[in-house]
């Protein structure tokens, strides 16, 4: 898709192209903001298996069933086989782990070496553990992978969940913990991983150090302070440049994992009467979890936070689902979960049989792109592009609520008449479904939220110079599927803003990919071949610039055109 879906990959693939594994290029722009390793391990998928959308998104494809599997793993060292089957399905079939699956963002992947890294303190610090020093290099280990994913958060969460657990047992004050966790060498451990990149980038991109408060404009000050002052400090402070994000409401933010963890989370009541306070396996694995999830919550809350950045707390909060569902002083309140479940589904199925009443006789001409409207103000949310549909838009969309329907139809049933085995995996199969008719929505908003169609069109025209309106993210996909212009840098019109816009200032940053409104207009007016990739509503605006009789359609696909100079 285009944004940061098709920038990840295209970045891997110029890191691949240009062997530079140190400094991610965008345009041959630094794009400094994000740590490396999830660039390196699409890159590295790329040279074994080719340059292809599947490829760029094995991995994240492979951590979410690693993450899924880990929760099992946790689950049935710390409950029971069935309580760890439980949590894996929870995690696998939420909404959330679904959703935040779809784009190129390696939260799913963090969140893996979050959980091994909790997990591996704990079994560091079992009694019956064997050996504890090879955990506590595991935890190690995991912290410094998971820096290498999206920076200082990866050792944040672990360390703050792991000091509130040990305070609230006590568990500090002991020498005998503390010699089991080696904390010495896993310091070491993690930055023999995590340092040497953060240095290289660091001496590649001067100037080294700067420790200014202020973000603005126009400003360069070289790889640290961006990464570590910018991108973290000021971030969590609301106060970095350029703004390029937004922040969910605080109330909404909690209120949200009521979705994200659907339709497990009506479970999660239940974990309230697990016990916490003894000190076998299962008490100290559930008290761990709440130290995990609070901990991220609570951060985020007095932070500016997107939806998916509390990823990581979905582990614990299934793990402790799967205790309750097992637990029989949870029993009843997970009586009144299957109750909730229940009234859910029907309702979801009512609303689902009320729309395909409103649009079943209704035509679907062209693409899904006719039917919806346009809220770009919400954009920088992750899922800004729900706002987009109108009653109309569901004209495209019959097949999958269809399916939709089937599957709260059996978990409907299901959660009522079956015995608890059969809720569960009746609840399973309805997310199954579910997860599967969303996918298929996905396909019709295709042309909606990616411009691939435009690409091919520029790959069977006759070569020019490629323009893209707006920020290059606006049309991301356009330049991976574009064969015809790789290695060729694209030209960015009034384009120097968001994620570019820091590098653009670098002293060996090309000078030849920004152009103005008038830069525009001498070259569109040339001799020389040009094309341009413009979203709809901005095509008035270049007409006002260079005349209708200028603007030669190629293609229309999604709302967005491929406009050339020349006829």
């Amino acid at each position: 898709m285009d944004d940061v879906d098709a920038v990840q990959a295209q970045i891997s693939r110029n890191m691949l192209d240009s062997g530079d594994w140190v400094t991610a290029r965008l345009d041959g722009i630094a794009y400094l903001e994000k740590s490396p390793l999830k660039y390196w391990m699409i890159a590295s998928a790329f040279k074994v298996l080719g340059v292809h959308d599947w490829v760029a998104r094995l991995p994240v494809a492979l951590s979410a069933v690693l993450l899924c599997w880990l929760v099992y793993r946790m689950g049935a060292w710390a409950f029971s086989e069935r309580a760890g089957m439980y949590a894996g399905l929870a995690l696998a079939t939420c909404a959330g782990l679904f959703l935040f699956t779809r784009i190129q963002i390696p939260d799913v992947t963090i969140t893996a070496t979050i959980a091994l890294a909790l997990w591996a303190f704990l079994r560091a610090l079992d009694p019956d553990e064997a050996r504890p020093g090879g955990w506590s290099a595991v935890m190690a280990a995991s912290i410094g992978t998971g820096l290498l994913l999206k920076g200082l958060i990866a050792a944040v969460f672990p360390v703050a969940a792991a000091l509130l657990f040990l305070g609230f047992t006590g568990e500090w004050r002991s020498r005998e913990t503390w010699r089991r966790l080696h904390v010495f060498r896993g310091i070491l451990l993690a930055l023999a991983i995590a340092a040497p990149w953060h240095i290289l980038a660091t001496l590649r991109n001067p100037p080294y150090f700067d420790f200014t408060m202020h973000s603005g404009p126009g400003e360069y000050r070289g790889f640290f302070w961006f990464y570590f002052f910018n991108e973290h400090l000021l971030r969590f402070l609301n106060l970095r440049y350029p703004r390029d994000y937004n922040t969910v409401p605080r109330l909404y933010f909690w209120l949200f994992h009521l979705l994200w963890l659907f339709p497990w989370s009506v479970y999660l009541p239940a974990t309230i009467k697990l016990n916490y306070g003894r000190v076998d396996r299962a008490a100290r694995m559930r008290l761990l979890c709440l130290c995990w999830a609070g901990f991220l919550l609570l951060f985020f809350t007095f932070s500016s936070t997107q939806e998916y950045y509390s990823m990581p707390c979905y582990p614990a909060l299934a793990l402790l689902i799967g205790s309750a569902l097992t637990e029989k002083r949870a029993s009843g309140w997970i009586r009144q979960g299957h109750v909730a479940l229940a009234v859910v589904a029907t309702l979801a199925l009512a609303a689902i049989g009320f729309i395909l009443s409103q649009v079943w006789s209704l035509p679907a001409p062209g693409d899904i792109s006719r039917a919806l409207t346009q809220h770009p103000e919400a954009y920088t949310l992750s899922l800004g592009h729900m706002g987009d549909l109108t009653m109309a838009s569901f004209a495209y969309l019959k097949t999958p609520l269809l399916l939709a329907a089937a599957g709260f139809l059996i978990g409907a049933i299901s959660a009522l008449r079956a015995k608890v085995l059969g809720k569960v995996f009746g609840t399973v199969v309805m997310m199954v479904l579910f997860i599967h008719a969303a996918r298929i929505a996905l396909v019709a908003f295709d042309p909606y939220l990616a411009s691939r169609p435009l690409a091919e069109a520029l790959n069977r025209a006759p070569h020019g110079t490629l323009i893209l309106d707006d920020q290059y993210y606006t049309f991301s996909s356009v330049v991976f599927y574009a064969e015809a212009y790789h290695g060729q840098r694209v030209l960015l019109l009034n384009g120097r803003v968001n994620n570019l816009e820091y590098g653009s200032y670098a002293p060996d940053a090309p000078r030849d990919v920004f152009i103005d409104d008038a830069g525009f207009r001498d070259r569109w007016l040339s001799e020389n071949l040009y094309y341009i990739c413009v979203e709809s509503p901005q095509v008035e605006r270049l007409e006002r610039l260079v005349s209708r009789e200028a603007l030669h359609p190629v293609i229309e696909s999604g709302g967005k055109f491929v406009f050339r100079n020349r006829g």
